[in-house]
């Protein structure tokens, strides 16, 4: 579908995620931004060549022109903007996660009754995800036994959203989208246990570790173990009876097309190679082109997300 996007944020993300992957088509356009800045906004509208600044959030949901809207505001801000674009009658597209809480959710879902809500998870969709649910259904190496996902981000900047908890800071809330969203499209979200830890001895007692576990009735348990420091990490392992299968960088922090590698070790080792492909560029075509997962398959990642985090906060 056509797209007329406007930004709600003048952030770098929003730099990757929508004005990048927008120049290599011809049915999406960023035509307006909004920031909490208006002169910050200008200066961006300037570098990227966007047309319209309007003067605050409010201003741009209301024009005609734009049917799209994006929001990469801190975490905290997600749900009530959600909330005012759907009400506004426009798509939404927000930066994961879609919203921190199951009562934020139910408010978003009744007042995208008649729109599309798509939370942007970058690495969702990718062909490796679709390789290990046939290993799982075909069990041609036996039954899965677990999923270990490991991952450390860079240190947050001082001063950032990410150090304040009232902002929706912590490592968890940047992880959690990623980990069950690779989860639900590889072994599903039916869990029956679900639990999460963490000391919250960042700034503001924000996570800056946190390990989390899910249990299905089958026996296979799923563990993240998150935390921030000097070297970028993120792999994926999947132990069935017979084979390993891990696939290392399935997130990196740059931008363009990278390759992508499942390393099987059973009998022998075999490396399966994905094309180097662009998660951003992938991102903005499936869902302008209407294949990408809306709000009915991102509800119950958060639903689990904010569970483990209540555990985890012992409320």
């Amino acid at each position: 579908m056509p797209l007329e996007i406007g930004l709600i944020g003048a952030t770098g993300i929003a730099e990757r995620t929508m004005l990048a992957p927008s120049l290599q088509r011809l049915d999406v356009t960023v035509r307006a931004v909004a920031a909490s800045d208006p002169v910050r906004a200008k200066e961006y509208a300037t570098k990227h060549a966007i047309p319209v600044v309007h003067q605050d959030y409010s201003s741009l949901l209301a024009d005609p022109s734009i049917d799209t809207v994006h929001i990469s505001l801190h975490n905290s801000a997600h749900h009530r903007w959600v909330v005012r674009a759907a009400v506004a009658g426009k798509t939404v597209i927000v930066e994961k996660p879609l919203c921190l809480t199951a009562d934020e959710l139910a408010e978003i879902t009744f007042a995208a009754e008649d729109v599309e809500v798509f939370e942007a998870v970058a690495t969702a969709g990718h062909e490796w995800q679709r390789t290990v649910r046939e290993f799982i259904a075909d069990e041609r190496y036996g039954a899965l036994e677990s999923v270990a996902t490991r991952t450390t981000f860079a240190v947050p900047a001082a001063g950032g959203y990410r150090d304040r908890r009232e902002l929706g800071g912590g490592v968890f809330f940047d992880n959690a989208s990623y980990w069950l969203q690779a989860l639900q499209s590889t072994v599903g979200l039916d869990v029956v246990a679900s639990s999460g830890s963490s000391d919250f001895d960042g700034p503001d007692g924000v996570d800056r570790s946190f390990s989390a576990s899910l249990r299905w009735a089958t026996g296979v348990q799923a563990t993240l173990v998150c935390d921030v420091g000097p070297d970028h990490r993120s792999e994926h392992l999947f132990t069935f009876e017979r084979a390993t299968v891990k696939l290392r960088n399935f997130l990196r922090p740059v931008v363009g097309a990278v390759p992508l590698n499942l390393v099987i070790t059973a009998e022998d080792r075999q490396v399966l190679s994905f094309p180097a492909s662009s998660y951003y560029d992938r991102q903005l075509a499936a869902i302008a082109d209407g294949t990408a997962d809306g709000l009915t398959v991102a509800a119950p990642r958060i639903r689990l997300m904010a569970e483990i985090y209540q555990d985890a906060r012992g409320n």
